[in-house]
């Protein structure tokens, strides 16, 4: 089918899109202060007509797009920051920082949201209500979207529109490109991260029976874990428990006096992930116990899981048909067990996040290397249907008049 006019004239935008995206490569950021990145993100924007503002205690950006008459907010956005991994990828605009890279394809979420700002832009009075470009700092582990939410992106001042409904795109190198994937409800789980310290008594390793070795002990508390997740866990509630880091002693001959346990555990449901909690807290303590050995835990919370709301979901996925296609829309057979901090904004308004495949050409999404790999390569093309799918979401909730309770136009929920 030949392209919708309004992917057509993302793709005229494309060159634009891609030299944003490339700066932000070359010079990665990690973190809740990107200032370079800040700053690429402000020019970019400068001169359409935007209200914009930026953070007191991240280096966020949020822009405001009026339009011509009266009506709801649709909030869309996009994270910034990079990770602390050496880039291996080879391209010629790789990253110049030593020991960063954006291996979570950020640097296209924040080029793809700039692309959707001009093309909003020039939509400007057809548009009734506003749109609100939210640009993050620090989804990897930093907390960027609660600071941005303490700083009212959503509209919590007198003075600011008040958000209605969010969207955002993830890409993803394991789906073919410019494919999109969502799913109604859980779309990412709960991310909490959990520390085991097992002290026991350290000594000559030629004399264990004189000291009291954590290191065995701490083998089986890895072990007792997984026991506890089968048979305390719902199969229909799925959680996961990934003991990532085992870290003890210095040398071949001394018992250490510790051993550090390091890892993550992830659920769907508040009840899952208490009983998960619970769980770690009795297996340490008590595995611990029954060698004489003390183990000290510390849980920390991270994002929550993300849950598309239904309603908004059958409308982003009818706005994403009409510029990708309906058959190259899929509904997501599962959710991931990855964590995404934009569920505090969906916590707080109704709202999705979808996948936008990017597999790069002439590679199989199935072994093609994906997000957080240092060698992990997108299919920049697809930025170009990145950008439209935001502009065609937010036309379609905006078109429904802020005195009706439907989120999206007629039949987009899912009637006839």
């Amino acid at each position: 089918m030949p392209p919708s006019p309004l992917l057509a004239e993302a793709r005229g935008l494309l060159p634009g899109i891609v030299a944003v995206r490339r700066e932000i490569h070359r010079t990665p950021e990690a973190g809740i202060h990107l200032p370079r990145t800040q700053q690429t993100v402000l020019r970019a924007l400068a001169g359409l007509g935007l209200t914009m503002s930026v953070g007191e205690r991240l280096s966020s950006v949020v822009a405001v797009l009026e339009g011509a008459a009266p009506g709801r907010t649709v909030l869309l956005r996009a994270d910034m920051d990079a990770l602390p991994q050496q880039e291996e990828t080879g391209l010629e605009f790789a990253s110049q920082s030593e020991g960063f890279m954006h291996a979570c394809g950020h640097d296209t979420h924040t080029a793809m949201l700039v692309g959707a700002a001009w093309l909003l832009a020039a939509r400007r009075q057809r548009l009734a209500g506003r749109v609100v470009f939210m640009f993050q700092p620090g989804e990897e582990l930093s907390g960027g979207a609660q600071l941005m939410l303490e700083e009212g992106v959503l509209g919590d001042a007198e003075d600011s529109p008040k958000v209605d409904g969010a969207f955002a795109l993830h890409v993803a190198a394991r789906y073919e490109a410019g494919t999109v994937h969502l799913r109604p409800g859980p779309q990412f789980a709960a991310a909490d991260f959990v520390r085991v310290t097992v002290r026991g008594r350290a000594g000559h390793a030629a004399a264990p029976h004189k000291v009291l070795d954590p290191v065995p002990v701490a083998c089986e508390i890895v072990q007792a874990l997984q026991t506890m997740m089968t048979r305390t866990v719902s199969v229909f509630d799925p959680a996961v428990l990934t003991i990532a880091s085992v870290t003890a002693g210095s040398t071949f001959h001394v018992v250490p006096e510790t051993a550090e346990l390091h890892g993550t555990y992830r659920t769907f449901t508040d009840a899952s992930r208490q009983v998960v909690r619970d769980g770690i807290v009795r297996v340490a303590h008590g595995v611990a116990a029954a060698h004489g050995a003390v183990a000290d835990v510390e849980l920390v919370d991270g994002s929550p899981a993300l849950h598309n709301d239904p309603l908004f979901t059958a409308g982003a996925r009818q706005a994403a048909a009409t510029v990708v296609g309906p058959g190259r829309v899929h509904e997501m057979p599962h959710p991931t067990m990855g964590g995404e901090d934009f569920s505090y904004v969906l916590r707080r308004v109704p709202g999705a996040m979808a996948f936008l495949g990017a597999c790069p050409p002439g590679r199989s999404p199935a072994t093609a290397p994906d997000n957080h790999s240092n060698r992990v390569v997108y299919d920049e093309s697809v930025m170009a249907i990145g950008a439209a799918v935001h502009t065609a979401v937010a036309e379609a909730f905006l078109a429904v008049p802020a005195t009706e309770a439907r989120l999206f136009g007629e039949g987009a929920d899912g009637s006839a």
